[in-house]
């Protein structure tokens, strides 16, 4: 992640010095931005490798900011993360559908802004790049496709394992059954959201002699989630 350019757009600077004092603590190179025409100067500048992007935004707003770029070519491949005070599932959801990789609600801590812009970029790497991603034990080795616990092999099925690799790469965050099948599945395949719950549990039973089945965690009537903390 060292290296990584981000541009942070967002009105309060406070907040900006915030991020900014996170992200190049972590070798990153920072650009700010206080509304969008200064966002469109920097981009046009230097391209970043990931937008962190505020919902609330003087004169254009983040939401039609991030329609903008979808709709641009050049850069409809740009990572965006969006920084919204708006917390109500509504709003995510509609932030997401417009374009956003994922979302954070203010206030947030920075030590899970980072996480998620590893995560985003994480997902934003080309195919084939030898990567592992690893989680205090469980390591998902995503050039070979294995799985190892504390050093001992799990053994997966193939969509299994699809499933862990998506939930280790966007941890902490709520999925519904339907976005766990878009991702996992694909859009264009049609299975019963039911199907996501059975493949869970296989999930769940494959880790459980590794003590690790309680990372993949069920969230009343909305879906799950993949967390550390239990």
């Amino acid at each position: 992640m060292q290296g990584k350019h981000i541009l942070v757009v967002e009105d309060e600077a406070p907040i900006r010095d915030m991020v900014r004092f996170a992200l190049e603590r972590k070798g990153l190179s920072v650009a700010e931005a206080a509304d969008v025409q200064e966002a469109r100067l920097a981009m046009a500048s230097r391209r970043p490798d990931l937008l962190l992007l505020d919902w609330m935004l003087p004169g254009v707003s983040g939401i039609e900011f991030a329609r903008e770029i979808r709709a641009d070519s050049n850069l409809r491949d740009l990572p965006i993360i969006m920084l919204t005070a708006r917390a109500e599932e509504e709003d995510k959801v509609r932030g997401l559908n417009t374009g956003s990789d994922d979302y954070m609600a203010k206030p947030f801590s920075t030590s899970e802004l980072l996480a998620r812009i590893q995560a985003v970029l994480r997902r934003a790497l080309p195919g084939g790049v030898d990567e592992r991603i690893e989680v205090q034990g469980l390591e998902v080795d995503t050039a070979s496709q294995r799985v190892t616990a504390n050093g001992e092999a799990v053994k997966l099925g193939p969509t299994e394992y699809r499933l862990l690799n998506f939930f280790v790469s966007n941890p902490e965050r709520v999925y519904t059954r339907e976005q766990v099948l878009d991702r996992v599945w694909g859009q264009n395949v049609y299975v019963e959201e039911r199907t996501v719950d059975v493949h869970i549990r296989r999930l769940r039973k494959a880790l459980t002699p590794f003590g690790f089945a309680d990372y993949i965690q069920t969230v009343r009537g909305t879906g799950y989630r993949f967390s550390t903390k239990v």
